[in-house]
């Protein structure tokens, strides 16, 4: 562990930035090993090669990490199971959250947007979610605090993001998964005339484009994921920017229960980004896939390339890296 010199109005970041390519080479090597399964059909197949690589490459780093956003429960998941140690045990001691295979279908089927994901924050840093839905609404950062709430109804929320940039509500993009359960939502948007990007799968990249509206023309997200995926993807904005809110969806007394005994002691709480991704932050993805955020990888006759993103909430350091790897 390496404590820099404190900036003016920052607090001191505690994760050395050499592990920033570390978890670069993490997510490459599982988005390598998932690439083989593109368009064969096989979902289990294609999460199962990804998996197995990511849990390899991240024994070779030096941390003393801890999974808190994993594939399942000890006795449901062979590996990167939640709780389960990783890292070489030397370094700084840190929580994990990893999504091996985001878009497992999209892969399958060789769609868009399928990323390999990691975040890493010091120990505690990240909410331990359970595999429950959660209710999300995400925006960029540069817009007052309350700009939008998770307690409005969809229009009010496009409303008063539409008053905050000046311009005229049925101007505003709104992202949303493309899921029966959005019905609802997605008739009250077009009845107001709003216009909705209706994405099949990936709302860590959903909610990522939210913040980048001029790249991605997408100015709001909506609607109710994978509360991992959640947590991954306000790791994300810690180190970008942007505000998000999330609530967890438990409806059973299972769900609830489960919740409880991971530490969660309000059902009905509203998170923020720092709720759930707080302290010095990494995140990594890598394509595997061609998508709207990152390109997929390209398996060559003797190498491979493979396009990643990497951020960093200390520094705001945003890296686009291109790779070539020798067969």
């Amino acid at each position: 562990m390496r404590l820099t010199k404190t900036e003016e109005g920052r607090t001191p970041a505690i994760i050395d930035r050499s592990l920033t390519l570390e978890l670069v080479r993490v997510t490459e090597r599982a988005a390598i090993a998932a690439a083989d399964w593109r368009g064969k059909g096989d979902e289990q197949a294609a999460d199962h090669a990804a998996v197995e690589a990511m849990r390899a490459e991240l024994e070779r780093v030096n941390i003393d990490g801890r999974i808190v956003i994993g594939e399942g429960e000890r006795d449901e998941a062979p590996m990167l199971w939640i709780g389960e140690d990783v890292g070489s045990g030397e370094g700084p001691q840190v929580d994990i959250a990893v999504d091996p295979l985001e878009g497992t279908t999209l892969c399958a089927k060789n769609q868009q947007d399928s990323i390999c994901v990691l975040a890493l924050a010091e120990r505690g840093g990240l909410l331990n979610a359970p595999d429950v839905y959660m209710t999300k609404l995400a925006i960029g950062g540069n817009y007052p605090e309350g700009t939008v709430d998770l307690d409005w109804s969809a229009v009010d929320n496009v409303k008063s993001l539409a008053d905050a940039k000046g311009v005229p509500f049925t101007e505003i993009v709104t992202c949303v998964l493309d899921r029966p359960r959005h019905a609802a939502l997605i008739d009250e948007l077009r009845t107001a005339s709003i216009p909705i990007k209706l994405i099949g799968d990936g709302d860590i990249a959903g909610i990522i484009h939210a913040t980048n509206t001029e790249e991605s023309g997408i100015d709001i997200y909506l609607g109710s994921g994978g509360a991992p995926e959640g947590v991954l993807a306000a790791a994300a904005l810690r180190c970008v920017g942007g505000q998000m809110q999330g609530r967890l969806i438990l409806d059973t007394d299972e769900k609830r229960e489960r919740a409880r005994r991971m530490g969660i002691t309000d059902p009905h709480r509203k998170y923020s980004v720092n709720d759930m991704a707080s302290g010095d932050v990494l995140f990594a993805a890598t394509g595997v896939t061609d998508g709207t955020l990152l390109d997929g990888v390209r398996l060559k006759r003797n190498s491979v390339r493979t396009s990643t993103l990497v951020m960093r909430s200390w520094s705001r350091t945003v890296r686009w890296i291109s790779a070539e790897h020798h067969r």
